[in-house]
Parts: structure tokens; C-alpha cells; sequence
């Protein structure tokens, strides 16, 4: 038989005063012992108030229960209130403790610096606002809960990635490899990936220690375990970057040929295109010049005044009677791009000042006051100075691959105007030179032999960006569609190639927002387009992510801080890394509760 539709389960205002009772949030709740009752029937109501309150409350007349439920009520909203703001102040307390373990993780610091900010936030609450100061120490900060915030939002991060993988549609990789201030070395793999709205997510894929061994065979099995934990299915990976070693870049045994023949054994159609990354590149064309003489004897200058203590004094308060512009030179680390460019300027433009000196040290200065030599140190500095500035466009995050290969034709070009020009006595663009050459006897000046440098370097540009220049046609095609040879593109794009050039309302977008924001207007109507356009966004032309990470590294684990583990290591870089995510420590803080931690403790 059915229920009884006349059955009544709705709360009635009679029974405030009758049974002591209110309805809270769907709920009929005991004014008296906070009890709610699960259905709200009469008869349940009335069989809890005779059998606990009764008693009590029998020989009050109706105005009286009347003013006592009032009494009741408002104490019942303010004990809610009361469990509120705690409950609030409980989060908000878990919250800080979250961003202040994010940003101690940004700038590097140790744990423990967690306590010493506690100790500052509490001197200051003293002070500025005394009322808050139980608030603020709530706020844990010992240095495992910091170490334990570090984890969760690193875990938080990789769950976000995971998330966005699902909607990859193509998706890149980035792979190098360094050592730790242990000896122990880091493999960073670095993820770009594009989704079906063509938007780019570049983020730190995996950072595995390696404590063994670094052959291709290992690298393989650490970039094949972070692309299976995030479940990203191989064919949907089209383009590798490294650092041009030959762990990395080996045919057979190297990271290129086993991630080619992984993906063969998982019959993936597309094909797998891999750069060595062109900073790298770009600086191992500077190598070509080879003028390793004139850098040698500016290094050997720079050690001498820097390498003792009162050289180095001495020299500084040399400059500084002479009022001079700069007041020190730099010493020269290979390993940085862009020390040796600003180590020779800097040389060059106090050469007289060095000079004069070492002169009273006592040393020869003959070969640094030599015509060929402040000759061939001009050049040096000039075209030090162009590849610094190719360098640094070629720098940063979301680069685009396009843009980057742009940058190294445009260099290429003005070598050839510069060879040219350096043909005809007119180093117009070489400002050190210029000064030089007007100082001496135009005849002593060897354009000849500068030239003859260009055209080197410009060969082996061209050289090394060969595997660039055949991927010309697929570039352009993201770079500038609309100018791209129809018959020289791959034939099943070519229909949609032609309608996409033919549109002026397209066109005219691509006018309007560059090339590097028009592939998400391309319509869905031109599926094969937009799917070239993601393999092309998700390309990696760099591993400057990769350098930029392991710069990180060497702050956070230096030489005072061996013992951090990999995990706290991995997660710290993790969280430092972060552009396209950004943890959600709302969702993390409503899974703990508030611990509060005393300023003289220690965990």
C-alpha cells in the first residue's frame, strides 16, 4: 500500500514553545540539548521533550516557554557564530601556513626559516594589533609543517598537470641533466602542451635523482616513467629538445632512439621531431671564431686583479682616484651565457686604467698595449655583444619555437650584411671596433680578417640550424599561414590551407592578434590546421626551462643543505617552477585542521 500523501512531516511554530524546539537547516534541533532529530514528525519531537526535558520545564506557563525559547534561540546563534569564527580562524590559520611554505619554497630558504618568521609575526602583532595575537600563533610554522605544506602543495601541482593532460592534444618534451652540490645527478623534464582550445601549459613534468649511472639506456627509463604516471599516451608526443649529449641525442642507445622506438612499439602514426636546443647552439657557434687567445689574456688580467685581496683593493681605489665610470671587473664563468661578453667590455673600456695598473705592480704590458691585440679585443667585444643580444631574445618562458628560429635568421642575416660591410672598411655596427680603428692607422686595422671571422660564423650557423631549416615549411605555417606555398605544404592540409588564405575576416584577425595568439581563431571547420598548429605551439626550442631549474637547484640545495631529500627537493622545485598552475589551498586547507605550534618548539 502507498504512504499516505495527508501525512504532515513539516515543521510547525507550535512546537517552539510546546517541546522546546527549532528548525535549523532542514532539522528540528532541541533548544535545549542541541539533539537533532532526523524526522520531523510530532511524535518524535514530543517523545524526546517528555523523556529528557519534561520534568524540567512542566510548570511553565506559555509565556514563560515563550520567553525562554527567545533565550534559548539566541543562545543557539550565538554558540553557531562562535563554532563559525573558529572554524574560519582554524582555515585561515591552515591557509597562511600554506603560502608562507610556498614562498619560502620560491626563494629558496630552509625549513626552518618557517620558525623565524613566526618569531618576527608575533613581535609585530605585539605591537601593530595585540587582540590578534592567538590568531597568529595558531599559524604553524615549525619546520616539519612547513617541510609537510611543501609536499602537499607539490602533490596539488602534479594532481593539476595530470588533470590538464587529459585534454592534451599534442604535447612536447624538454630533457637535461645536471649535479647537485651531493654530486648527485638531476634529470629535469620539463611538459608543453597544448589542448583542443590551443592553450599552452608549460610546466615541470618530473625531477629524478639519479644515483647511479647517467646512460641513455637510465635517462630513457626515468622520461618513460614520468610520461606514464601522467598517463599521457606516446602519440601524442611529437617533439623531444636536449641538450645535444650523447646520452641524450644517440641514434641506438641515446634518449632520441629509444623514445623513436618506444613509440614504434606503441604504432604511433605521427613522427617524433627532435631538437638540440638552440641556445645551446648559438653558443657553441661562438666557438667557431676561435680567438681563444685574446679571451685567455683578458682572463689572465681578471684573475690577477681579483685572485688576491689587495690586488683587488688596490684596484678599486685605483679606480676610483681616477673617477672612472666602472669601479671593478668581473671574473669570466664559462657556464653562464652571457659572462664573457660583459667580462671583455668591461676590460675593454678600462684597458688604459688596467694598463697603468699593472704597471705598477710591476707586469709587462706590451702585448695589451699592441695594435693587433686591442684590434682583435674590439672584434671580440663586439660580436660578443650581438650574440648576447641574440641570446637573450632566444631566453624566458612560452617561447615560441617560431619566433625563437626567427631570431636565429635574422642573426644569420646580419652576419652576411656585416661581412660585407667589414669588406669594405665600414664596421658601422661594431662600436669597439669604430673606436679602435680611429686610434690607429686605418691600414693596421685587419677588415679582412674580421670578415673572413663572419663568414666562419655565419657557416656554422647555418650548420648547426640545419634541422631548423627542415623544418621550414611546418614553421611558417604557424608563423605566417597566410604567405605559405600551398603546393609546398603537406598535402592533407592543403584544402583547409586554401580556404583559411582566401578568408579576409581571418586574415584580418591574424593582423590584429600575431601569429602567436591566431591559431585559436582558426575554426573548427579546419580540424587538420588547428591539430598543426598545436604540434607547433607544444614544440620546445630551448631547454632554458631546464637551465633556469637547475640555477634553482643550486640555491636551494648548496653546500649547508646536503641532507634534503629528493622528495622535499623535488617538491620545492616543483613549486618554484610553477607558471601555468598555481596550487589551490582552499581545497588544501579544507582537508586539515588547524595545528597550533608553540614559538619555543622545535620539530
Amino acid at each position: 500500500m502507498a504512504k499516505r500523501k495527508a501525512e504532515n512531516r513539516s515543521f510547525l511554530d507550535k512546537w517552539e514553545a510546546e517541546y522546546l524546539f527549532t528548525y535549523v537547516k532542514d532539522k528540528p534541533v532541541c533548544l535545549v540539548c542541541g539533539v537533532n532529530v532526523a524526522v520531523s514528525k510530532e511524535y518524535n519531537i514530543r517523545q524526546h521533550y517528555e523523556t529528557k526535558h519534561h520534568d524540567k520545564y512542566k510548570d511553565l506557563d506559555m509565556t514563560q516557554r515563550s520567553q525562554k525559547v527567545e533565550e534559548m534561540k539566541i543562545s543557539l546563534v550565538s554558540q553557531q557564530n562562535m563554532f563559525k569564527k573558529a572554524t574560519s580562524q582554524s582555515e585561515a590559520a591552515v591557509k597562511a601556513s600554506y603560502i608562507v611554505a610556498a614562498e619560502i619554497s620560491k626563494s629558496a630558504r630552509p625549513f626552518n626559516e618557517g620558525e623565524f618568521m613566526k618569531k618576527c609575526m608575533m613581535k609585530v602583532c605585539d605591537l601593530v594589533c595585540p587582540e590578534k595575537k592567538q590568531a597568529f600563533s595558531n599559524v604553524s610554522l615549525s619546520r616539519n609543517t612547513v617541510a609537510d605544506r611543501t609536499c602537499d602543495l607539490a602533490t596539488n601541482l602534479y594532481d593539476q598537470l595530470m588533470e590538464k593532460g587529459k585534454d592534451f592534444v599534442a604535447f612536447s618534451l624538454a630533457v637535461d641533466e645536471s649535479c647537485d652540490a651531493s654530486d648527485t645527478a638531476q634529470l629535469s623534464v620539463f611538459i608543453r602542451g597544448v589542448d583542443s582550445n590551443l592553450c599552452v601549459t608549460e610546466e615541470l613534468l618530473g625531477f629524478k635523482s639519479m644515483h647511479g649511472t647517467t646512460t641513455g639506456k637510465e635517462i630513457f627509463e626515468e622520461v618513460s616513467k614520468c610520461v606514464t604516471e601522467i598517463k599521457l599516451p606516446w602519440d601524442k608526443l611529437v617533439g623531444l629538445t636536449t641538450d645535444g649529449a650523447p646520452a641524450m641525442c644517440g641514434k641506438k642507445s641515446g634518449l632520441v632512439g629509444m623514445v623513436r622506438e618506444k613509440m614504434r612499439e606503441e604504432n604511433c602514426a605521427g613522427e617524433l621531431t627532435v631538437y638540440h636546443c638552440i641556445i645551446h647552439q648559438e653558443a657553441l657557434c661562438a666557438k667557431a671564431l676561435k680567438m681563444e687567445h685574446g679571451m685567455t689574456t683578458v682572463t689572465q688580467v681578471v684573475n690577477f686583479i681579483r685572485a688576491k685581496g689587495l690586488n683587488h683593493r688596490q684596484f678599486k681605489s685605483f679606480l676610483e682616484e681616477c673617477g672612472s665610470e666602472y669601479a671593478d671587473v668581473a671574473y669570466h664563468t664559462e657556464v653562464r651565457w652571457l659572462s664573457r661578453g660583459k667580462v671583455l667590455n668591461r676590460c675593454f673600456e678600462l684597458r688604459e686604467e688596467i694598463c697603468q695598473f699593472l704597471e705598477t705592480k710591476g707586469k709587462d704590458t706590451a702585448e695589451l698595449r699592441e695594435q693587433k691585440f686591442l684590434c682583435e679585443l674590439a672584434f671580440l667585444c663586439d660580436i660578443s655583444s650581438h650574440l648576447d643580444a641574440l641570446n637573450l631574445q632566444l631566453q624566458g618562458r612560452g617561447r615560441i619555437i617560431t619566433d625563437m628560429y626567427a631570431a636565429v635568421r635574422a642573426f644569420k642575416t646580419k652576419l652576411c650584411l656585416w661581412e660585407n660591410q667589414m669588406l669594405q672598411g665600414n664596421p658601422c655596427h661594431f662600436p669597439c671596433c669604430q673606436s679602435i680603428k680611429a686610434q690607429i692607422s686605418t691600414a693596421v686595422f685587419p677588415c679582412a680578417q674580421f670578415a673572413e671571422k663572419l663568414s666562419v660564423l655565419a657557416a656554422e650557423f647555418s650548420r648547426r640550424f640545419a634541422d631548423f631549416d627542415a623544418q621550414k615549411c611546418k614553421l611558417e605555417l604557424l608563423s605566417n599561414p597566410f604567405a605559405v606555398d600551398v603546393e609546398n605544404a603537406p598535402t592533407n592540409i592543403q584544402m583547409e590551407l586554401i580556404k583559411l588564405q582566401c578568408n579576409d575576416t581571418l586574415k584580418s584577425k591574424y593582423d590584429a592578434v600575431g601569429a602567436a595568439q591566431f591559431p585559436r581563431f582558426i575554426p573548427d571547420t579546419m580540424p587538420q590546421l588547428r591539430t598543426q598548429a598545436a604540434q607547433m605551439l607544444s614544440m620546445f626550442g630551448s631547454t632554458y626551462l631546464c637551465e633556469q631549474l637547475f640555477s634553482s637547484m643550486k640555491m636551494t640545495k648548496t653546500t649547508h643543505r646536503r641532507r634534503l631529500t629528493d622528495e622535499h627537493l623535488r617538491s620545492i622545485l616543483r613549486i618554484s617552477s610553477a607558471q601555468s598552475l598555481s596550487p589551490d589551498i582552499d581545497e588544501l586547507a579544507s582537508k586539515k585542521r588547524c595545528q597550533v605550534s608553540g614559538l619555543g618548539t622545535s620539530d
